[in-house]
């Protein structure tokens, strides 16, 4: 009997790209904190069945960026209380300072000259186009972060952080221009250390900058 073929699942286009443009909706506010998900006309909009929409709403439901309740259907997650933005912030100075440390001992050459260069990046802010600012800014700090997660090369807590950070770009949209040099002169700092190999330097540039950013960021609660 001839051996059976193995089944090869096909990666469904569709399903990803609605859930990725969705995504992005929502982390940049097009689509608002508490805002109701209106399936039809996310369907209609995009040219596409409710098959695709309700799968992405599943995927982003896990991601924690929308809610399902009983005869309300789907809405977009609000924002962090300041308690639990407290909290997870104490979640990334549990995890972020070891993939610092772990980065600066375990990184490939190529992988510490990823991060160092990530560090570098010049971000200008645009009279007149604020929010490309932001979302530019974002991405960065999200990237140079990311970067670090996977030089410390463990995958799980990449994985985890990544989901722990969708939290933290919904608030991003509120962080002060005027702090964005102090976040990169950090940012080098954590990059030096990895660079150079020393895992107690990178851990403690790490913890500081946490620290530090957290107090930044608070000012979205007053």
């Amino acid at each position: 009997m001839a051996p059976t073929e193995p089944i090869r699942l096909r990666r469904s286009t569709l399903g990803d790209d609605v859930y990725d443009t969705l995504r992005a909706r929502i982390l940049e506010h097009s689509m608002q904190p508490g805002d109701r998900v209106n399936i039809d006309a996310l369907a209609r909009e995009l040219d596409v069945s409710q098959t695709p929409i309700r799968e992405a709403l599943a995927r982003l439901e896990s991601d924690g960026l929308v809610r399902k309740r009983p005869l309300v259907g789907y809405t977009v997650s609000p924002l962090l209380t300041r308690a639990e933005y407290t909290h997870m912030f104490e979640m990334r100075l549990l995890l972020e300072c070891a993939t610092a440390r772990w980065a600066a001992e375990r990184a490939t050459s190529e992988q510490r000259e990823a991060i160092a260069a990530e560090a570098a990046t010049s971000i200008e802010l645009e009279p007149d186009d604020p929010s490309g600012w932001h979302a530019a800014f974002t991405t960065h700090d999200a990237r140079f972060h990311d970067l670090i997660a996977e030089a410390s090369g463990n995958p799980l807590l990449r994985d985890g952080l990544d989901r722990l950070h969708v939290h933290l770009h919904l608030h991003r949209r509120y962080f002060p221009y005027a702090h964005a040099g102090t976040t990169i002169e950090e940012h080098h700092r954590i990059a030096a250390a990895i660079e150079a190999g020393d895992p107690d330097a990178a851990e403690a540039a790490m913890r500081g900058h946490l620290t530090e950013a957290r107090e930044r960021q608070l000012t979205a609660f007053d």
